[in-house]
C-alpha cells in the first residue's frame, strides 16, 4: 500500500500584476510596478521585465524606479486583487473539501490517494485550467511528497507553468539549487550560510545537522530536514479572517486636522465597502497614529454589529478625536474592523429608508464594478493629496489573511 503524500502547491504569477493587465492590456509585455508610488513608498509586486532590471518586492519604489526608468508604476486596487483572489478561492473551495489558503495568492491541497481513484497530476492539471479559465490569470503548481518541495517546484515552473517532482527524487532535485530556494531562508539567514561556504542545497544536504543546530538552534534541524527533503507539515484548512485592517503613511508628516480626518473617512468608507461585499459585520473597531517621533497610540470602541458607513465613519472621527495630540506632527494612521462575523447588513442592521439602502447598494455596485475608490465621500477627498493609500505594508488585505508580496 503507497503511503505518501501528494501535496499541491499553487501560486498566482505576479498576481497583482496580473490582475492590472487584464484590466489594461496595454501593460502586457512592459515593465509594471504595483506598490506606493511616492519615493517613501514600496514595490509589492513587479513583472517578470521589472525583474530583468533587477527590480524585485520589497525594494524602495526610488530605488526601483532608478534601475528601471522605463517602469509604469501604478498604486493598486485592494479591491480588484481580493475580488480575483475570491474568484481563484471559489474554484479551489469547488474542487475539494479542505485547502489551505496562505495568501491572497498561494494555496496548499492535500490531494494524498487521488491515485488510487484518479491520477493526481492529470487531476492538478485540470484544476489549474480550470481556474485560468474562469478567472484568466496566469497559475503555476508544484505537486511532490511535501509542502517545501512543492512550493521550490513551483517557483521553478513559473511563469504560468507546472512541475511534479517524483517520490524519491526530493534530494536529487533539490540539491543543485541555492539555499535561497528554500522558503525559510531569509536574506540574513543566507549571508550567514555563506559565510560557512553553502551556497546550494547539496552542500547543506551533507552537513551534520549537529553543526546547523549549534549554528542555528532548532532552526537549524528544520533547515537540514527541508534541504533533505523533508517536511512532515500538514495542510491547515482556511479560515477567514476575523478582522480588517488598513494603515497609511504620509509623504511628509502633518498636523492637517482637516486632511487627517479625511483620511480616516476614507479608510474607514473603503473597509465599510469590503465587508459589505464579504458579508461581514463589526462590532470593535480601533484608530492608530504613529508620531513623527515614532510613538504610536491606539484606542478601539464597541458599537453593535454593523457594517453601514453612517455607523461606523462618525464612531471612528470620534476615536480619532479623542487620540490625536494636535502639538505632535503625525507620520502615519490607520484603523481595523475587528470582532467580524458572517452576516448581510440591508436584513439585519438597517433601520434607515429605503432611499438609504438603495443608496448604498449603488455606491458597492460602482465600486465592484470600477474600484474601490471610483466613489468617495466628498470629507474623504482630501485622503488623495496628504499620503499614499497603502494596503501592501499595513498588513494583509481585507477579509483575506496572510498576504504575500
Amino acid at each position: 500500500m503507497n503511503n505518501n503524500r501528494a501535496i499541491l502547491h499553487l501560486d498566482l504569477d505576479t498576481f497583482f500584476i496580473s490582475c492590472e493587465r487584464l484590466l489594461d492590456s496595454k501593460l502586457i509585455g512592459k515593465p509594471v510596478l504595483v506598490g506606493g508610488t511616492s519615493d517613501r513608498g514600496v514595490v509589492a509586486s513587479c513583472s517578470y521585465e521589472a525583474r530583468c532590471f533587477g527590480v524585485h518586492s520589497a525594494m524602495p519604489m526610488k530605488l526601483a524606479k532608478h534601475l528601471c526608468p522605463e517602469a509604469i508604476v501604478i498604486r493598486g486596487n485592494s479591491g480588484i486583487y481580493m475580488k480575483k483572489s475570491d474568484e481563484v478561492t471559489q474554484v479551489i473551495r469547488d474542487s475539494v473539501p479542505a485547502f489551505e489558503k496562505t495568501s491572497v495568492d498561494e494555496f496548499y491541497l492535500d490531494i494524498s490517494g487521488m491515485d488510487k481513484f484518479f491520477n493526481a497530476l492529470k487531476w492538478a492539471t485540470e484544476l489549474r485550467a480550470k481556474i485560468i479559465d474562469a478567472t484568466d490569470l496566469p497559475i503555476s503548481f508544484g505537486l511532490s511528497e511535501n509542502k517545501t518541495v512543492s512550493k521550490v517546484a513551483t517557483g521553478i515552473a513559473k511563469p504560468n507553468n507546472q512541475l511534479k517532482v517524483d517520490y524519491g527524487t526530493e534530494k536529487a532535485f533539490l540539491a543543485p539549487l541555492s539555499v535561497k530556494k528554500i522558503p525559510m531562508i531569509g536574506h540574513k539567514t543566507y549571508q550567514a550560510l555563506f559565510q560557512l561556504g553553502v551556497r546550494d542545497i547539496g552542500t547543506l544536504q551533507k552537513m551534520p545537522f549537529q553543526m546547523l543546530e549549534r549554528s542555528f538552534g532548532k532552526n537549524g534541524i528544520t533547515m537540514w530536514n527541508k534541504a533533505n527533503g523533508i517536511d512532515p507539515s500538514p495542510i491547515i484548512p482556511f479560515q477567514e479572517r476575523k478582522s480588517i485592517s488598513t494603515e497609511r503613511t504620509f509623504e511628509k508628516d502633518s498636523t492637517d486636522i482637516i486632511k487627517l480626518k479625511g483620511i480616516i473617512v476614507a479608510m474607514a468608507e473603503n473597509l465599510g465597502f469590503q465587508l459589505r461585499r464579504g458579508k461581514k459585520l463589526t462590532s470593535c473597531v480601533s484608530v492608530k497614529i504613529r508620531y513623527s517621533d515614532f510613538s504610536t497610540e491606539s484606542l478601539q470602541s464597541r458599537l453593535p454589529y454593523t457594517s453601514a458607513d453612517h455607523v461606523l465613519i462618525p464612531r471612528m472621527k470620534e476615536l480619532f478625536d479623542r487620540l490625536f495630540k494636535k502639538r505632535l506632527l503625525v507620520r502615519l494612521v490607520g484603523i481595523k474592523y475587528s470582532h467580524l462575523v458572517g452576516g448581510h447588513y440591508q436584513i439585519q442592521l438597517f433601520d434607515d429608508e429605503e432611499k438609504t439602502i438603495r443608496l448604498y447598494q449603488a455606491m458597492d455596485f460602482i465600486r465592484d464594478k470600477h474600484g474601490d475608490r471610483s466613489v468617495m465621500r466628498v470629507s474623504g477627498m482630501g485622503a488623495r493629496t496628504i499620503g499614499r493609500y497603502n494596503p501592501f505594508t499595513g498588513g494583509p488585505p481585507p477579509l483575506l489573511a496572510n498576504r504575500k508580496i
